[in-house]
């Protein structure tokens, strides 16, 4: 109200009636007056503290904090003056709040949308025939009267009904729907809102149209393969820069640049090396240099071979280093860009107090790649039926493609590489030598107290083999043949763990994850999370 001052005003909606603020997330509602320049701000608060941990951490949001949908209005005209501004925001996320920037996209374009269609008589007509709480009258000084009532107390409203909601398996199907105008156009900005965020992983960052994948949908949000959408995404400042991921978790660059390298090298390239780069030329912004729909394994591989180890990378001027590898092949570095910035799983390198030990090897990672909404389905069947943890032993060649697209039930197709004795599905052991046995060729198997896993930091070798440790649902679809399991609802199935192993040596054989002493330890390190 005073002229270059801001004011805060938290407030309840009041054209909200009390049922509807119990099934929304409204948090709260501010708004701040530029009278001098007849703009407004409205600031509103989505909740989502319904993200777990390390969702969150995948996605780089602060769970505890909300997300600031920041919308400019004219404080005079309102919905009959111009298209209102958008920011996305959280106070704590300064740089790189990358579901920031496909959220603002995605909002710009529905309010842009809206807006052709809105005028404050058109919403105070639509007011008049439902609940007659909307009395616009002259300009919308009474803007205020509408948004906030004269107590301008904070009201904090706790519920996830709503967001559950979205998380069950129609979310996909009704997270574009338009919600109504009953409430206002704010409420329905924020309605829609709460319907994308999460489901944000399942369309492309960049034209907002669904991903198509071989097992649904995986945890990070993504660039799609349009070309168009290729090289807007390399402008848009939302690419993982490789400097900040080298730095904050070199061992995990490090094991997605050694996936790359088994894929590549491997006889069933043509296969398995899916998805193949996606990478804007340095010196041509508008074609490609490397493009799915013109495959070069040759000019991949070697580029691939000039990518300076990460582990030179970590012991000098990051910049300097790209000069170096930009003077071996212009490509090296923006290839490094695409393997960590196409990786769409949740992978952090396990600190030695949460290793399983007698998993015999200090290369372990948490592995997620589940998105919410499949996580929640999970947690839903594991509520009904219960769940257990079980091996998955595949080829290091074949994790470069199980990070970007998921476990897929490969059964009767041209990924199968092992017979399918016991019919299609996912499969899996209790035991950890039969995993291993999926994983490559082994030469050794550790036994307690005999070898002591290496402690570098990082991986010394390509011949690697890797085993993944799931929680599987125990339902009636879940088929047990001794011990080997086959689960064909890939929903049924989440990775937790990744192992990797060098030079042919792998863990103990015996080790049984049905057995009660191994299942505590899982436990403990999951830190009480599954039951």
């Amino acid at each position: 109200d005073s002229d270059g001052e801001d004011f805060f005003y938290g407030a309840q909606v009041s054209i909200l009636p009390k049922n509807l603020l119990e099934i929304l997330c409204v948090y709260c509602l501010y708004f701040r007056e530029y009278e001098t320049i007849d703009d407004v701000d409205i600031d509103l608060h989505i909740n989502i503290s319904f993200l777990d941990e390390e969702v969150a951490s995948a996605w780089k949001v602060t769970r505890t904090e909300p997300i600031i949908l920041r919308l400019r209005f004219s404080l005079s005209q309102y919905l009959d003056g111009p298209e209102p501004t958008v920011e996305v925001f959280q106070p704590n996320c300064k740089d790189g709040f990358c579901l920031g920037v496909q959220l603002k996209r995605i909002l710009s374009m529905f309010i842009s949308n809206q807006w052709k269609h809105l005028s404050n008589e058109f919403l105070n007509a639509q007011q008049r025939k439902r609940h007659s709480w909307f009395k616009a009258g002259g300009t919308i000084k009474k803007f205020r009267t509408v948004a906030v009532p004269d107590s301008r107390s904070t009201v904090h409203i706790t519920t996830r009904q709503l967001i559950q909601l979205f998380f069950s398996s129609q979310a996909l199907i009704h997270c574009k729907s338009i919600p109504t105008l009953e409430y206002g156009f704010l409420v329905q900005v924020m309605k829609y809102s709460e319907q994308r965020i999460p489901t944000l992983n399942d369309y492309c960052v960049v034209c907002d149209e669904q991903h198509v994948f071989q097992n649904g949908s995986m945890l990070k949000p993504a660039v799609c393969t349009r070309e168009l959408c290729v090289f807007s995404f390399n402008t848009l400042g939302v690419m993982s820069g490789a400097a900040e991921d080298v730095a904050t978790g070199a061992e995990v660059v490090d094991l997605l640049v050694a996936m790359c390298h088994a894929a590549l090298e491997s006889a069933r390239k043509s296969i398995i090396f899916d998805p193949y780069p996606s990478v804007v030329d340095p010196h041509d912004p508008k074609s490609l240099a490397f493009n799915p729909k013109k495959r070069s394994y040759e000019r991949l591989q070697r580029a691939l071979d000039s990518i300076t180890s990460i582990r030179e990378i970590t012991q000098g001027p990051y910049v300097e280093i790209k000069k170096q590898m930009d003077k071996l092949d212009p490509l090296a570095h923006p290839l490094l860009q695409w393997i960590i910035s196409s990786n769409r799983s949740h992978i952090v390198k396990l600190p030695s107090s949460r290793q399983l030990k007698f998993m015999h090897t200090s290369h372990q990672f948490l592995l997620l790649s589940s998105p919410p909404a499949k996580e929640a389905r999970f947690r839903t069947a594991r509520k009904l039926h219960g769940s257990t943890f079980a091996f998955h032993g595949s080829h290091i060649e074949n994790w470069h493609s199980i990070l970007r697209n998921g476990l897929v039930n490969a059964s009767y197709t041209k990924l199968q590489l092992h017979g399918a004795a016991y019919g299609k599905g996912i499969y899996l052991s209790p035991i950890s030598s039969i995993s291993f046995g999926y994983s490559g060729k082994i030469q050794h198997y550790n036994r307690v107290n005999t070898c002591q896993p290496t402690q570098s930091r990082f991986l010394q070798s390509r011949n690697l083999n890797c085993v993944a440790l799931c929680e599987v649902i125990t339902s009636k679809d879940l088929q047990k043949h001794g011990n080997i399991w086959v689960c064909p609802i890939s929903d049924h199935v989440c990775t937790r763990f990744f192992f990797v192993y060098e030079d042919g040596q792998v863990g103990d054989a015996n080790i049984n994850t049905q057995d009660v002493r191994i299942q505590k330890e899982i436990l403990r390190v999951i830190g009480g999370q599954s039951t």
